[in-house]
């Protein structure tokens, strides 16, 4: 059975990587025809273009290997059974079970190195993607810099930013409103400065030029300050950048670390919860795909590899389209962050076992 289990293996390795190189191509020239106008009316180099879709790869290769995988255990299978070589396997003794370990194996490993792929490489890949087009393609994207921020420090503290520059952790035209434990209607305190600056050393926030007001019972007192240390601020500079920032562009910690922080200021992260745990559940979709792929594909079917192509787009679409309604509902607080993660590997899972239990071993 080792030979068999080498004979399988290699060739689903051989044929998931030519599929994911032949997805990628296709992605890259559809998405390249769609951009051709904007490379072409901001005059951006063939290196420009070269470095956008070099940082883009990663993302590709995250969302098309369920695909990539899925074609190549439904092609490598569907194949196996037309050259008989499924029923002589059969006649031998070795179940479809038992065929199905070496397809699992691969499977797993790679959604396995998709997990750190994906937590990692890819939030990377993107910020460099989105400097480009911001850069040179001048579209419209916070990154860097931030204007007219506004946010949540604690549940009785909102703070205003009007302008922010991340490579010089500063921030200017800064308003610091606290409100009263009782009643979140009443402002107790508020202080405005011209400026605010990271001390790196320090690890705390200088305010410069600023005046500072306390309310009580109808009175109202008032200082102003040249410079003076932001007491009770619960964030720092790279705070205040990741608050910027999209999911996408966040490492795994780094996300979940932005999560903790607004959850400590008293606000929902059902949405960037959906987004955390979906780091991980998408990854091994893969698993999922392929356990649903060889034992659909074991069966001899008509139609050659154009029906296992459409048959793999089909599923595909289809587990995206739970992804996508699941999530709508996790963004909304319907369903729990971490079930609607993995609502619809769960979904497709409990397809895929009533598939294998359908088809003959």
């Amino acid at each position: 059975m080792k030979l068999a289990d080498r004979y399988v293996g290699k060739q689903f390795i051989i044929t998931s990587i030519f599929s994911l190189l032949a997805i990628i191509v296709i992605f890259v020239v559809i998405d390249a025809m769609e951009n051709l106008d904007d490379f072409i009316d901001k005059n951006a180099t063939t290196g420009i273009i070269l470095r956008y879709y070099f940082f883009f790869m990663p993302e590709i290769i995250k969302l098309v290997t369920p695909v990539a995988l899925l074609l190549a255990s439904l092609f490598v299978t569907a194949r196996m059974a037309s050259q008989n070589e499924l029923t002589a396997l059969k006649t031998s003794g070795i179940s479809l079970y038992r065929l199905m370990i070496p397809y699992l194996l691969i499977a797993t490993f790679v959604s396995l190195f998709s997990v750190y792929f994906n937590g990692w490489i890819v939030p990377e890949a993107n910020k460099r993607k989105l400097t480009i087009e911001r850069v040179y393609l001048h579209k419209q994207l916070v990154s860097g810099t931030g204007a007219n921020l506004y946010f949540q420090d604690s549940p009785t503290r909102i703070l205003s930013v009007g302008y922010y520059d991340d490579s010089r952790t500063t921030a200017s035209r800064v308003s610091i409103q606290d409100f009263s434990d009782s009643d979140f209607t009443v402002m107790v305190g508020r202080l405005d400065a011209y400026s605010m600056e990271w001390d790196t050393t320090a690890r705390r926030w200088i305010l410069h030029n600023g005046t500072q007001r306390w309310f009580d019972g109808g009175q109202e007192r008032i200082r102003t300050f040249e410079t003076q240390v932001a007491d009770r601020l619960n964030f720092n500079a790279e705070d205040l950048r990741k608050k910027q920032e999209k999911p996408d562009e966040m490492d795994y910690y780094s996300l979940q670390r932005f999560i903790e922080n607004q959850q400590r200021s008293g606000q929902d992260v059902a949405r960037w919860e959906v987004d955390f745990y979906s780091k991980v559940s998408f990854p091994f979709a893969t698993v999922i795909v392929v356990l649903f792929g060889v034992p659909f594909s074991s069966i001899k079917k008509r139609g050659g590899v154009g029906v296992q192509l459409g048959v793999s787009l089909l599923i595909c679409f289809i587990y995206l389209i739970f992804m996508k309604v699941s999530q709508v509902f996790g963004y909304n607080g319907d369903i729990p962050p971490l079930l609607t993660a993995w609502t619809a590997n769960i979904i497709f899972l409990v397809g895929a076992i009533a598939v294998l239990l359908r088809v003959p071993k």
